[in-house]
């Protein structure tokens, strides 16, 4: 007689940033992964948390799949946090879902039991790093997440680059063995898309689109360094006077955005500066194909999602040469110094007047895209579950 012993875990996994109404990126790295792993990690039991009164507007989404389960509070986090800070009373989650390891996507308010096993992905720590960039407000909230006790007391942690893994390890002085580089993956949605398409042509009438465009995407705070993308823009248009390409500034309005609207209006270009808001998930395919060029300056990113998509789309890509962006989009991006507008001006320069840079600039993106899968990001989260199962 031969015995098969089959083994799963139940992996509980906090998904309180879906029920957001506008997706950012720690939301879809959080939707992305979920999908994955009830696909390609199939043998384990997946229970998912989330809390509010009442879902709306789809959020959280379905995960049909017989191996996932669902279990929502019913509680606001507002109300479950104040609850934490005022009486210390939460539900244990890894006892309210039976897990054997639970998954935190980011880094959030949590409560387990002693002794429970637990997982969190970091995706930056420019709150640490670089707390000027940040509100009073979100500061305090940061302190009072206590991320260096909640990552230091974790099984394992995810990073999500070798840029932050080494933030990890230094700002909160965490064992290297304890920390895991797993890239996140890029959507199969975002490929080129010919400006001729019904979806173009529906997304440039949507959102009222120049007929050609520099692009922008994300959100509009101090971290971004977008009033440096309208300054080079501004020498761009002075050096050629007879160039018809505009700036499309795309995203939602956070900390000091009046200033990239003070910048904006000042620039002598406002006429051709255009901005955007939030742009939804399902039209971004498509503003992306129909730029004829990325810029991505920022100061800080643990990982940057934007530029690989815009090189997924065919789109050349601008970005800076610090933090984790040179790591994950030196394969194909024009690399600059973010505080350096001279230079930024003299790479749109540059790749704008020059066709066959910016050939090669596309075919270098969509060759470097495929080495971020989310199929592979699961499988290498699921090896994180697996070995602490044999650990313990």
């Amino acid at each position: 007689m031969i015995w098969i012993f089959i083994f799963f875990m139940n992996i509980g996994i906090d998904i309180r940033t879906l029920m957001d109404a506008r997706y950012s990126g720690v939301s879809l790295y959080t939707l992305e992964l979920v999908q994955a792993l009830c696909r390609y990690g199939s043998k384990n039991n997946y229970r998912l948390f989330c809390n509010a009164f009442r879902s709306r507007d789809g959020r959280p989404p379905r995960f049909d799949y017989p191996n996932v389960s669902v279990t929502d509070t019913k509680y606001p986090n507002k109300l479950l946090n104040y609850g934490y800070f005022k009486i210390g009373k939460r539900p244990k989650l890894d006892r309210l879902l039976k897990t054997d390891v639970f998954f935190m996507p980011h880094i959030n308010f949590v409560a387990f039991s002693r002794g429970a096993r637990y997982v969190v992905t970091v995706h930056d720590l420019s709150f640490l790093r670089y707390p000027y960039f940040f509100t009073l407000r979100q500061n305090l909230w940061h302190r009072a997440l206590n991320v260096k006790k909640l990552l230091q007391h974790a099984a394992a942690v995810i990073a999500v680059s070798e840029h932050t893994k080494r933030d990890v390890i230094e700002l909160c002085r965490i064992p290297e063995k304890k920390v895991h580089v797993i890239y996140s993956g890029i959507n199969e949605r975002y490929h080129p898309l010919s400006a001729e398409s019904s979806e173009a042509r529906r997304v440039r009438s949507a959102y009222a689109l120049p007929e050609r465009f520099m692009l922008y995407l994300g959100n509009i705070e101090p971290r971004k360094n977008i009033e440096s993308i309208i300054e080079a823009y501004s020498l761009y248009r002075k050096k050629n006077p007879q160039s018809d390409v505009k700036l499309v500034i795309a995203g939602s309005s956070a900390w000091k955005h009046g200033v990239v609207h003070a910048v904006a209006r000042a620039s002598g270009f406002f006429a051709d500066i255009h901005f955007l808001d939030y742009v939804a998930e399902a039209d971004k395919t498509a503003l992306y194909s129909l730029a004829e060029l990325f810029v991505f300056p920022s100061f800080y990113e643990g990982f940057g999602f934007p530029p690989l998509e815009a090189a997924a789309c065919g789109t050349p890509v601008i970005t800076s040469n610090v933090a984790a962006l040179p790591e994950i989009a030196g394969g194909f991006a024009l690399l600059i110094d973010p505080h350096n507008v001279a230079g930024l001006s003299e790479a749109i320069n540059e790749v704008l007047n020059d066709k066959n840079l910016q050939q090669n600039m596309r075919e270098r993106g969509l060759n470097h895209e495929q080495k971020f899968s989310w199929e592979k990001c699961a499988r290498e989260v699921v090896k994180v579950f697996e070995n602490l199962n044999s650990i313990y």
